[in-house]
């Protein structure tokens, strides 16, 4: 919230516009919930169509410009006086000064990917200046601007509407569908059970009594909505009072970049994967240091039942503009014997507060402090597949994603030709490369998912790369890799580098020789493209064409 703030006061001075030139309807908004990431920015319609354009929404400059990078596609950074750095996501086109930039780049690194820094000289912009027209690039599912407000020095993710609210139009309030109770194991219980349980809010007031004894959490589903923009929103304010007095507030202003993954423990995580729908809890996991949550009692939001008499609950959901419903119910305490909680395996069992080293033959997983929302006691199994590279491991009985990185280290079964072609593969729906890195008869990678099954997996093959396909002055050739990955395809003709840019959302790979250095002499020319995965297999291939 300090940041949040801070940022907000140094950038009071600046005028803020918008970044397209039509009224702004939302797609997404800042915070929304999703499997292990919050959206970290707004997501602006076009209209369903590419090529509108999009302005720098203050002066500044622009201080980076990627390609294929972080799910953006094609994406435009600026930042600006005051602390705040805006960046426009999933374009089509930059502006010609800057597409120049980054062709430079890319003919300098020899690679089709890029990432360009600038300094404050090299391309200063004023508030409305185009930047580049809208597209659907990279990660993006339909067209649209996806545009992100951080905090320059922490990074951190910041709501754009706090900036462009003249330019929004929201009259409607969020609306709250049901209610999740967390009876805590061996502590609490809720109309008699010790399982967690859902009640939708037929109405604001609900009539009917519920009873607890003991600690019982609670959790919302509830959504945003805005006139115009067709879309279902995430909510900025939920408060849940108890009598009258506050036990858990949540106000999604400013996001650390280093918590995006903490959005997996304040959703009900499990439940989302089996219905798609987030209920957020009303209290924080041991683990979660998210600053949006702030629990107002010493058993962080998780509320005590323990006199027979009757509390009142009220939930409050408010977005951005002050937009704003009320919810209440009622729940008696009734005193119940509650069902003792049952012990773990300590063996099993990883702390949520140290750094946890689970070991077993053939195994070593090492899981820093701070990665795990709570206390967790694994499921681990092995499974030996007769000339298999290693024992396939699995700890959790489903899915279980971490806050950051592990190291996961798996014993090698048998002698290989190259070790330098062992990695470590997770299954969980597609195979992953998880990296790794060969020492003393054990490989390691880094993993982030309980819930996957690990293995050590080898590749010496090279990619799959086709014979090029000529049209005028296009050169078009398609490249992918069964097992480790593709990392890169690159082109030479008669010897001299030459672009191959992937097309977004497939396995094709394009030389426009216009935009290349090669001469329209009417003369043969020799093409040479190289493939290589992430094992540094190579696949070559030589064609002669005339141009």
């Amino acid at each position: 919230m300090i940041n949040s703030l801070s940022s907000l006061f140094l950038a009071v001075s600046l005028s803020f516009g918008p970044p397209v030139n039509y009224p702004i309807s939302l797609a997404g908004n800042f915070g929304e919930p999703r499997p292990n990431h919050f959206h970290g920015g707004i997501d602006v319609r076009t209209g369903q169509v590419e090529g509108k354009p999009i302005f720098s929404v203050a002066d500044g400059y622009v201080c980076r410009i990627t390609v294929g990078l972080d799910g953006f596609g094609n994406a435009v950074y600026v930042r600006h006086p005051g602390g705040i750095t805006t960046v426009y996501c999933h374009l089509k086109k930059f502006i010609p000064q800057l597409a120049a930039i980054v062709r430079k780049w890319q003919y300098r690194h020899h690679n089709s990917f890029a990432d360009v820094s600038l300094r404050p000289t090299d391309f200063p912009v004023t508030r409305g200046q185009l930047i580049a027209v809208s597209g659907n690039t990279g990660a993006s599912k339909a067209p649209h601007l996806h545009l992100e407000f951080h905090d320059t020095r922490t990074w951190s993710f910041l709501d754009p509407l706090r900036y462009l609210k003249d330019y929004v139009k929201d009259t409607t309030a969020p609306i709250a569908h049901a209610f999740m109770v967390y009876p805590v194991n061996g502590e609490g219980l809720f109309c008699g059970s010790p399982l967690k349980q859902t009640y939708g809010f037929a109405s604001y007031n609900l009539t009917r009594r519920f009873t607890a004894w003991g600690k019982v959490g609670f959790g919302i589903w509830a959504n945003d909505y805005m006139e115009g923009s067709y879309g279902i929103l995430g909510v900025y304010n939920t408060t849940l009072d108890v009598d009258g007095q506050r036990m858990f507030e949540s106000t999604v202003d400013s996001i650390p970049y280093r918590c995006n993954r903490m959005v997996n423990s304040w959703g009900d995580y499990e439940h989302y994967c089996r219905t798609h729908l987030w209920f957020l809890k009303s209290f924080s996991d041991p683990g979660n240091t998210l600053p949006i949550l702030r629990p107002h009692n010493e058993e962080r939001g998780i509320i005590t039942f323990d006199e027979e008499r009757d509390y009142n609950i009220t939930y409050t959901v408010t977005d951005v503009f002050g937009n704003s419903r009320r919810y209440s119910f009622t729940v008696k305490g009734q005193p119940q014997d509650i069902p003792d909680r049952r012990r773990p395996d300590i063996m099993n069992t990883l702390r949520y507060d140290r750094l946890n080293v689970f070991q077993r033959p053939g195994l070593s997983l090492k899981i820093p402090a701070g990665m795990l929302p709570d206390n967790i006691e694994l499921r681990p199994e092995a499974r030996c597949t007769p000339g298999a590279l290693s024992d396939e491991w699995s700890f959790y009985g489903r899915s279980y994603p971490l806050f950051g990185w592990a190291k996961i280290s798996l014993k090698l079964k048998q002698h290989i030709k190259d070790p330098d072609k062992l990695y470590i593969v997770s299954h969980y729906g597609a195979d992953r490369y998880m990296g790794g890195r060969y020492h003393d008869g054990w490989v390691t990678g880094n993993i982030r998912e309980l819930g996957a099954r690990y293995e050590i997996a080898y590749d010496d093959e090279a990619p799959e790369l086709s014979a090029p396909a000529m049209s005028k002055d296009r050169i078009r050739v398609a490249a992918y890799d069964r097992k480790s990955g593709l990392q890169s395809v690159k082109g030479y003709v008669d010897s001299c580098f030459v672009l191959f840019e992937h097309q977004d959302k497939s396995n094709i790979y394009v030389c426009q020789l216009a935009e290349s250095p090669v001469k329209k002499t009417g003369k043969a020319h020799e093409l040479k493209l190289v493939a290589t995965d992430n094992r540094n297999n190579r696949k070559v291939i030589t064609h002669t064409f005339e141009y």
